[in-house]
């Protein structure tokens, strides 16, 4: 169909391959912003785990307010060496 002489660098060319290739990157660049938005998310609560700990709150109305598991909350409670 292409012929033997077909190679990469043609197929890179194509129309198709720039579309695909564009869509690609742009989806990259999409979930790479949703895992670092997730991420704040999650220092974000890590970060106020000692202030409510401070308020008198236990652990497990810390995790189960934040959604978080108690053994991470136990390890954000604990002071830092």
């Amino acid at each position: 169909m292409f012929g033997a002489n077909f190679e990469l660098n043609d197929l890179r060319q194509t129309r198709f391959f720039q579309d695909v290739f564009e869509e690609g990157k742009k989806q990259g660049k999409q979930e790479a912003f949703e895992e670092a938005k997730q991420k704040a998310k999650q220092e974000a609560k890590l970060e106020v785990i000692p202030h409510l700990l401070a308020f008198g709150f236990s652990i497990e109305q810390i995790a189960q307010a934040l959604g978080l598991d108690e053994q991470v909350v136990r390890q954000a409670a604990q002071p830092k060496s």
